[in-house]
């Protein structure tokens, strides 16, 4: 037997209330096999999705049946606070223990075997690498896709800086709250979160948030909590500290180059496979978040070519995938999934550069097998920043060369595209329509996730006539290769090291990495693709988690840490690298002022100055993968 298949009907328990060991009951649904309309008798093992957007969607309901209609018992559960379970909501903080708890009830009901696996993508991967920091004794597989592994560092709080996306998410959670459910009204105020991005930061009572006490309360902890303290530990928002109690279980992790928590992932796999027997293995493709298990072959105005999407590269679909690993460690089929590869990844890259049928980039890219990460074959190799702007291999040698630009907090640099998501509102509903379209389906991104040109656009938030090339701005510094004579592979995690100074106390820093394409008939003033960015925030620069404000003109050496990737750099192509100090709305915009984050009263503008001379060599370091980057 070499895979479970569809041979039960689906019988449906909806509601049951499952205690929590606070008493708290959460609202969970059981699939189990059936035929004639009856409950099959016997044990089976598990399916368990745990989430925050209502488990009767068919993005929850659909997997539960496929799962059951294939020998699994699959369990849905809305988390605490959420839908029809009871407790308060608070962003994350809970799913540690809720998980446990509803892993060791579930193995406990006469219907189970005992093995549990989990599966679930954003939030859904949360709740499973939470729940697992308490190594729960029947927790036996896990599938956790784009999720988080330490927010305070990297994802909510981003080196410093604040991910906008959860101040948008209290608006678009809070739109299908229970609260907004009973009051039309609420409902309604959530539909202005693009209204108070433009007004940051909002206060405390002050917003519509007001009207959910309960989501306000996390929003705002969340965006004025800069330091690092007590509560960042909590291990449903900091996995990493506690990998070494960690379930030692099998774990396949699923990841996007263009998705919010690709850095997470990389951690979440380097660390599990130092400490884990597993296995643990790792697909990272091209994706932006929540990507993965539909058939695209793009993310944002970029394609990848017809292989880029799961479907295409596995020839089967993301259920059919997901199966696999469960058939193999919780019933014990042997299909010899422990013998494929520990990483599947795919080089973006080596497209035809020209428009598709759909109108949008072709960069191409193929998918290749690793044994580890990062790559042992990597040559770490630094690009220097010159006053000319030039980014090449020569370390400078002249005694003082420096470029300063204007960062104006009132005129940040627009979010084109990049690694988004959840960066959205709640729209209105249309005028003239009957019935009622359910917020999720009214949400609208405010960024476009993935590749792009970067260029602001018609539309485009933050955006305004003449719709500028970013490398157009006076505050954004160009540093950029002469046209490549060979090949490039960068597959990596990338650094930039930055020698800087600030007329102001506090500011940021921002580094983007772009292939920049030749002209072509398609893109007569060829293309610049983003691939990855990061920024860091000067309070922050040490990485300590305690602010330490600088001295204004004082040079300081800051580290940027930029999403990792995996990209051809084509021969005739340039390696470029973007400097500047907003990336608005992704991040929170740097007030310049000192004062405490989240919570400024004015802003000023900063004279940020970038040194790349022999003292102060500022750098990029490229992971580059040597051989022929083509085979």
């Amino acid at each position: 037997m070499t895979e479970s298949k569809p041979e039960y009907g689906v019988l449906i328990a909806k509601d049951l209330m499952v205690p929590m060991r606070d008493g708290v009951r959460l609202a969970t649904d059981v699939y189990r096999p059936a035929r004639e309309g009856e409950a099959v008798g016997g044990k089976f093992p598990t399916i368990l999705q745990r989430t925050i957007y209502d488990k009767t969607a068919a993005t929850f309901a659909g997997p539960a049946e496929y799962f059951c209609k294939r020998g699994y018992v699959s369990v849905v559960q809305d988390c605490r606070g959420r839908f029809n379970s009871e407790g308060d909501y608070y962003h994350m903080a809970n799913e540690a223990l809720d998980g446990y708890d509803t892993v060791e009830w579930t193995a406990a009901e006469d219907w189970s075997n005992g093995k549990i696996g989990t599966f679930g993508t954003s939030y859904g991967s949360q709740v499973q690498s939470s729940l697992a920091t308490q190594a729960p004794p029947h927790l036996s597989a896990m599938i956790p896709v784009e999720g988080p592994s330490n927010i305070y560092a990297y994802g909510l709080r981003h080196d410093g800086a604040f991910q906008l996306k959860f101040l948008t998410a209290g608006f678009w959670l809070g739109a299908d709250s229970k609260e907004a459910a009973a009051d039309p009204e609420i409902a309604r105020a959530m539909e202005t979160a693009s209204d108070w991005l433009q007004t940051m930061p909002p206060q405390r009572g002050r917003s519509p948030l007001a009207l959910l006490p309960d989501y306000e309360r996390w929003v705002f902890d969340f965006m004025t909590r800069g330091d690092h303290e007590e509560y960042w530990d909590n291990p449903s928002f900091n996995i990493e500290a506690n990998y070494l109690q960690h379930s030692d279980v099998p774990v396949y992790l699923v990841g996007g180059w263009y998705d919010s928590w690709t850095r997470a992932m990389m951690t979440h796999f380097v660390e599990l496979s130092r400490r884990k027997k597993g296995p643990i293995k790792l697909l990272m493709g091209p994706w932006t978040h929540g990507d993965v298990s539909v058939s695209l072959t793009y993310s944002g105005d970029v394609d990848f070519g017809p292989t880029a999407s799961l479907n295409g590269n596995l020839a089967e679909d993301f259920g059919g995938w997901r199966l696999r690993w469960f058939d193999r460690w919780l019933k014990g089929i042997r299909n010899r999934v422990e013998d494929e590869p520990p990483i599947k990844l795919f080089v973006m890259g080596g497209g035809t550069g020209r428009k598709t049928e759909d109108g949008r980039l072709l960069h191409g890219g193929r998918w290749r097998d690793e044994s580890e990460w990062p790559l042992e074959r990597t040559l770490p190799t630094s690009y220097y920043l010159d006053a000319a702007g030039g980014l090449g291999l020569d370390v400078p040698d002249i005694n003082s060369s420096a470029t300063t630009y204007l960062f104006d907090p009132n005129h940040p640099v627009p979010t084109i595209s990049g690694n988004l998501s959840g960066l959205a509102e709640v729209v209105p509903m249309p005028e003239g329509v009957t019935g009622t379209i359910p917020p999720s389906a009214r949400r609208r991104n405010l960024g476009l996730p993935g590749g792009a040109h970067q260029a602001e656009r018609q539309g485009g938030f933050g955006c305004s006539p003449p719709y500028p090339h970013l490398a157009d701005r006076s505050d954004v510094l160009v540093f950029e290769t002469p046209p490549l004579t060979d090949n490039v592979e960068v597959t990596g995690p990338i650094t930039a090291k930055l020698w800087a100074s600030s007329s102001a106390t506090d500011t940021d820093f921002t580094a983007k990495l772009v292939d920049v394409y030749p002209p072509n008939a398609d893109y007569p003033e060829g293309y610049h693709l983003n691939i990855c960015d990061g920024i860091v925030r000067a309070r922050y620069r040490e990485f300590t988690g305690k602010a330490d404000l600088l001295k204004p003109g004082g040079v300081y050496e800051f580290s940027i840490i930029l999403d990792p990737t995996s990209n051809l750099f084509e021969t005739g192509h340039r390696i470029r690298l973007d400097i500047s100090s907003s990336n608005f709305p992704r991040f929170d915009i740097n007030p310049n002022t000192g004062q405490p984050v989240g919570r400024h009263t004015h802003a000023i503008v900063a004279d940020n100055t970038i040194y790349h001379d022999a003292a102060h060599p500022s750098h990029v370091v490229l992971p580059i993968i040597p051989g022929d980057p083509i085979s």
